[in-house]
């Protein structure tokens, strides 16, 4: 075993101290001090053309990814290993008093022992054997752990039979710009070297599924990621006289009701079941207040998947969404039945149906009836849209189907269903090919050899809980289903595209060996020090030996004083 937990933590203090807040500064800070870092290897000085700052690729924001490889040359081997982490976090505003200590373990750690705790977390605290701060766990000690192996191979590669590239990317925490724009970068140095990417390692963060779990877990894929959104039309009326109109807002609140929490739509798969959808957004489109009820309504919802795609959840929320209009309707009619009861007001049907229009279906129907002048409409409108630096992709998507229903002939209530972010996909690593089951196989025996090491089971699963970069290296979707995303997302093109031929042209096994902690995104982020610095650094090069046929044996400790420990 390596005995390299005091190297990996010493690396992983290094880039918790640069604070690295996705979308900010921070983000070219951080890329700045790891490329730093990675030229002053005495390898890459020699070979300053292994290393690059990448800049990404249709991002609003500047930011960069850092990216470098080592050549092994124990054996002439196109085989090659990539080791991929994130270097950005989430924010700092929950460590509240506390903030200025967030990106300084040691301080945060003296800071939080007098603080007023919860139990678990006062435990971990005193023990000495858990390690707190913002990007601890998510996941700059995963980063960590690849850069250590890099830094050995590097000194080192007469002992390498192959390749190995690190690949540390920005906007993992958003929109996942730095793993799309790195794929550009790793097809070129694949046709320039004549790399075979035999696998991705991700180092992402892992976490006990249930209290008193004691599993540590390592990942064979990933859930997929969508954000099925609905754009609902009511009739605007007095508030005075609700039964004249529809309010949108009765409507969404209803499809809520439908969709959130609701256990039918979790998509199990391979024996496991992600969690089900829950509302991220639900608002009205009033600018301000009046007396009159929403003419619109806006909703959208998380929904994980691991063997739907993007195409069957239309079609499944396309149900779920007449479910939902047909019980508030026969609702609103019971109850304005009884206010006429009541009132003694005379009583007549009210006049509304159910109607859930899929977008790609309105697209094609005000295409066909208006033709170009709409076409050249909307081009105009997305453009002058994309000057409003204050609408995201969510909400651009929601006034590209306003603007488009003012188009529709028929304007009677309905749900347009519609996606309005990224589709990040679900993999699946299930020996359907000799690659994947090299990478299933070689994982198996990199448990086996770590697991006498460590007293807490190492198990596998199937599918990465979170959203994570790995859907972006691989694809497990035909095209049909990938398209649906594309061509049901109003911002396609404009405010939002996916190159998902080059995730297809890449389209390497990947699995997720991160550290082991809890609470990441909150103030008490912390990892457990002996599974993260010593068990995952070693996990990986087990699993990188046996892809490239070396022996997995021992490293030897040579990691230069000035480059790892050195503050």
């Amino acid at each position: 075993m390596l005995h390299c937990g005091k190297d990996v933590l010493n690396l992983t203090d290094k880039l918790v101290r640069i604070e690295s807040v996705v979308n900010t500064k921070g983000e070219i800070d951080v890329a700045n001090g790891l490329h730093q870092l990675i030229s002053s290897f005495p390898y890459f000085q020699k070979y300053p053309k292994n290393l690059i700052k990448s800049r990404t690729e249709n991002d609003e924001v500047e930011r960069y990814n850092v990216m470098a490889f080592v050549k092994g040359t124990k054996e002439k081997s196109n085989k090659t290993v990539i080791l991929m982490g994130h270097t950005d976090t989430v924010g700092m505003e929950d460590y509240g008093h506390l903030k200025d200590k967030a990106c300084f373990p040691d301080k945060l750690m003296e800071a939080l022992s007098n603080e007023d705790l919860p139990d678990l977390v006062k435990e971990h605290l005193n023990s000495g054997e858990w390690h707190f701060g913002r990007g601890v766990l998510d996941m700059k000690s995963g980063v960590a752990s690849h850069l250590y192996l890099l830094k050995y191979y590097s000194d080192h590669p007469e002992e390498l039979a192959g390749n190995l590239v690190l690949l540390a990317e920005c906007d993992e925490e958003d929109s996942s710009h730095g793993v799309l724009s790195a794929l550009t970068d790793l097809k070129r140095w694949k046709e320039e070297h004549t790399f075979e990417y035999l696998a991705l390692i991700n180092s992402d963060f892992v976490a006990p599924r249930f209290e008193g779990d004691t599993k540590r877990y390592i990942y064979k894929g990933t859930v997929g990621k969508l954000l099925p959104s609905f754009f609902i039309t009511g009739i605007e009326t007095h508030a005075g006289s609700c039964f004249e109109g529809l309010d949108p807002n009765y409507i969404a609140a209803e499809l809520t009701r439908q969709i959130s929490y609701n256990p039918e739509l979790c998509d199990q798969s391979l024996g496991e079941t992600p969690v089900p959808p829950v509302s991220l957004k639900q608002t009205d489109l009033k600018p301000t207040y009046t007396i009159q009820t929403a003419l619109a309504a806006y909703v959208y919802y998380n929904f994980f998947i691991q063997s739907w795609s993007p195409k069957d959840v239309l079609v499944k929320l396309k149900e779920q969404a007449e479910t939902a209009f047909d019980n508030a309707l026969n609702n609103l009619k019971a109850r304005h039945k009884r206010y006429c009861e009541i009132s003694g007001h005379p009583y007549s049907e009210l006049p509304w149906k159910t109607r859930v229009i899929v977008y790609e279906d309105m697209q094609k129907s005000l295409i066909k009836e208006h033709g170009e002048k709409f076409i050249e409409h909307m081009a105009a409108f997305k453009e002058k849209l994309l000057l409003d630096s204050t609408l995201d992709t969510r909400m651009f998507s929601a006034r590209v189907v306003e603007e488009e229903w003012n188009w529709m002939a028929d304007k009677s209530p309905a749900i347009i269903l519609f996606y309005s972010s990224l589709y990040s996909p679900r993999i699946e690593l299930t020996g359907k090919n000799q690659a994947e089951q090299n990478l299933l196989n070689a994982l198996e025996e990199a448990i086996k050899v770590v697991q006498p090491h460590y007293p807490y089971p190492i198990v596998t699963r199937n599918y990465f809980p979170y959203v994570c970069d790995m859907s972006c290296v691989a694809l497990s979707d035909d095209e049909e289903g990938v398209g649906a995303a594309s061509v049901n997302n109003p911002s396609w093109g404009t405010k939002h595209y996916v190159n998902y031929q080059a995730i297809q042209e890449i389209n390497v096994p990947t699995i997720n060996i991160g550290p082991y902690g809890y609470d990441a995104h909150n103030r008490y982020e912390r990892m457990e020090l002996k599974y993260s610095t010593e068990m995952v650094p070693n996990i990986t090069n087990e699993v990188i030996c046996r892809l490239l046929g070396m022996d997995g044996k021992e490293i030897s400790q040579t990691l230069s004083e000035s480059t790892i420990t050195k503050s």
